[in-house]
């Protein structure tokens, strides 16, 4: 990993001046399956990544009844420059929400859910056993569900990390997001190696489990650096990548340096599949749960 001296400082400044391409023109969220899911989401005291995140596919993903839920509240505790989940101090973890995400998954008769968190770093164990517990209350209503978990790095603790891989999830994923130039102004808190490390260990502990790992592109990193992480990646044994547009959710986030075509998400599939992924999604829409459950039953074929 590059020393500090290397590493470069994004000055936060103007969007690109150019208009958005028709390839990233998502329709408005609408439908009776958005606002029924909507709705749920509010009975329950439940909160989405869809829609803290400001994710472009909400319409579409929330009309086909799939929804990433996520744990531990919403405020987080770093403050990642390219991300749109609120900051700050957290209230004290709700050990009742496995239980209500389980039921919102049984209510919507999900065969795929996707469950994430913001950072805990207040309380890494903590975080994992709430992860831990709803992957179980979730197999208790909907045992057919598959269960995918997109994890925090929880600072590097085994421990956290074995209280997850314990409870069985089908997929843990773990988003590297960035290449390691451009860590430190992209993941606050987070560390390039660290990554890696929890991906790889992941399938040291539980050797079965499928990981799974995504990246942004449009921060300022180059062709030759994006296909070095997918080359890391690869190595440590990783089976689902998925590659999409960095998109900057207001101007106090970090900007957005260019705009990548379909043909080059197209190469960037193409030679990320050379390192052993079983399976790679890549494009200017897609994030880390899109299509999450094809991506896994893909997999599963394999």
């Amino acid at each position: 990993m590059a020393g500090t001296s290397q590493l470069i400082q994004i000055e936060v400044g103007p969007p690109i001046r150019k208009p958005k391409p028709a390839w990233l023109k998502a329709r408005a969220p609408s439908g009776e399956n958005f606002q029924n899911l909507k709705k749920l989401a509010r009975d329950l005291d439940l909160h989405t990544v869809c829609e803290s995140a400001q994710c472009p596919n909400i319409g579409e993903c929330w009309n086909h009844k799939t929804a990433t839920f996520m744990l531990l509240g919403n405020i987080c505790t770093r403050r990642c420059g390219f991300c749109a989940v609120p900051k700050g101090r957290p209230e004290a973890i709700d050990w009742d929400e496995p239980r209500r995400v389980a039921d919102a998954v049984a209510k919507l008769g999900l065969k795929h859910a996707v469950v994430t968190s913001v950072n805990r770093d207040d309380d890494n164990v903590g975080g994992a056993r709430v992860f831990a517990e709803t992957i179980r209350h979730i197999r208790e209503l909907t045992p057919e569900c598959r269960i995918e978990v997109l994890i925090p790095d929880f600072q590097g603790m085994e421990e956290a990390l074995r209280v997850v891989l314990d409870a069985r999830p089908d997929v843990l994923n773990h988003n590297t997001e960035t290449v390691p130039r451009l860590y430190r102004v992209v993941r606050s808190g987070a560390r390039y190696e660290r990554t890696l490390g929890l991906l790889e260990k992941a399938k040291k502990l539980s050797p079965g489990v499928v990981t799974k790992s995504g990246v942004m592109v449009g921060l300022g990193e180059t062709i030759t650096e994006l296909v070095q992480v997918f080359s890391d990646l690869g190595s440590r044994g990783v089976d689902i990548l998925t590659v999409g547009q960095y998109l900057r959710p207001s101007r106090d986030h970090l900007p957005m340096t260019r705009y990548y075509t379909p043909d080059e998400f197209q190469y960037m599939k193409e030679e990320a599949l050379r390192f052993g992924f079983r399976h790679v999604e890549s494009g200017p829409m897609v994030r880390s749960s899109y299509h999450a459950h094809e991506q896994a039953e893909s997999t599963r074929s394999k």
